[in-house]
């Protein structure tokens, strides 16, 4: 008798699993991802990692079992080692200590958070304090914070927006942090347009397109669906987010990271469960929590929405010099 048969109380009836658009990795998280892939073509060395080069586990794992070692610090690193920075960004000062030891640096942060700390930076230069939207802890805010450090100041929700102190109220400038979408954002810019009148914000939007896209995309599963699962780690942003975009529209919705996180009560009675992946989170990830589901019960699998343009960001010019030089090195021992 097969297992199915045995186990009627988590079996579930025939359905379908909807399979979200746009999901899964972003071009930013590709690009950091693509770096290290290239690195560990060409560099004999060990590879250093400061911060997770993307908030995903799996994906830390894989380049972990490659010989990667990921540190919290730079002083970690040995002197005149290879150092990679996350695709998150790093202050100034992370920028100098890695200077100071020797290290060779190779940057893989994305270029959308790269356009922040230059917004926040051009702000600063003009004479505007710096408000920035974002969560305390995250990677990517501790670096735009280290900019311009005593002229920008971190505002993570409506309340706080209502209380904090700038020097001058007409002088003032908002940024955000890249994945935090609009409807995140939203009251908290408003709450601050409407204590500062003459608040300057950036030309374009700060919100990655991913954050937006994906965003966008949960919302219309949830609605079409009676459960959600998130891929992704708990401490990615932008899938904390996916699945709190989910649950607001009444539909239940789990965050998870491996196949087997999957309670089978949750689907039990459920025709229909949608299924997507942060930015951070890996296509073949994706794919064995479908293979998870298909063992609880029998599902079609549907793609919903639409993909996204494909956008390839430039590698780091130090990548492709090593690169060069590695190409020379072998051309001339042949």
């Amino acid at each position: 008798m097969s297992e199915r048969a045995t186990t009627p109380s988590t079996a579930v009836e025939a359905g379908t699993i909807l399979l979200a658009n746009p999901r899964g990795f972003c071009a930013g998280v590709e690009r950091a991802i693509d770096i290290i892939n290239r690195l560990l073509d060409i560099h004999d060395g060990p590879i250093y990692v400061r911060k997770e080069i993307v908030h995903n586990r799996d994906v830390v794992q894989r380049f972990q079992a490659r010989g990667v070692v990921f540190v919290e610090d730079v002083a970690e690193v040995p002197p005149d080692s290879l150092l990679v920075f996350s695709a998150h960004g790093v202050s100034p000062e992370v920028r100098r200590s890695a200077r100071e030891r020797g290290l060779q640096v190779i940057d893989a942060t994305c270029p959308l958070v790269s356009k922040v700390h230059l917004e926040a930076i051009k702000f600063a230069n003009e004479g505007l304090y710096v408000i920035l939207v974002g969560h305390k802890y995250h990677d990517e805010v501790a670096g735009t914070l280290g900019e311009i450090p005593g002229r920008i100041g971190l505002v993570e929700n409506v309340e706080q927006a209502r209380a904090c102190e700038v020097p001058d109220p007409r002088r003032v400038a908002v940024v955000t942090q890249t994945t935090l979408s609009i409807d995140d954002t939203r009251e908290i810019i408003e709450t601050l347009k409407a204590r500062f009148p003459a608040l300057v914000t950036p030309a374009r939007d700060d919100i990655c397109y991913a954050t937006q896209n994906r965003q966008e995309a949960v919302k219309a599963l949830a609605d079409e669906t009676d459960l959600v699962l998130v891929v992704g780690s708990e401490n990615s942003s932008n899938s904390q987010r996916l699945c709190e975009s989910a649950k607001q529209t009444g539909t239940a919705a789990y965050l998870i990271d491996h196949p087997h996180a999957i309670d089978p009560a949750w689907v039990v009675g459920k025709r229909s469960i949608g299924v997507t992946a942060g930015a951070s989170s890996p296509e073949h990830l994706v794919q064995s929590i479908l293979a998870r589901l298909q063992e609880l019960g029998t599902f079609e699998v549907r793609d919903f929405g639409k993909r996204e343009p494909a956008i390839i960001f430039t590698p780091p010019r130090e990548l492709m010099r090593l690169e060069a030089e590695a190409a020379d090195d072998s051309s001339q021992t042949r």
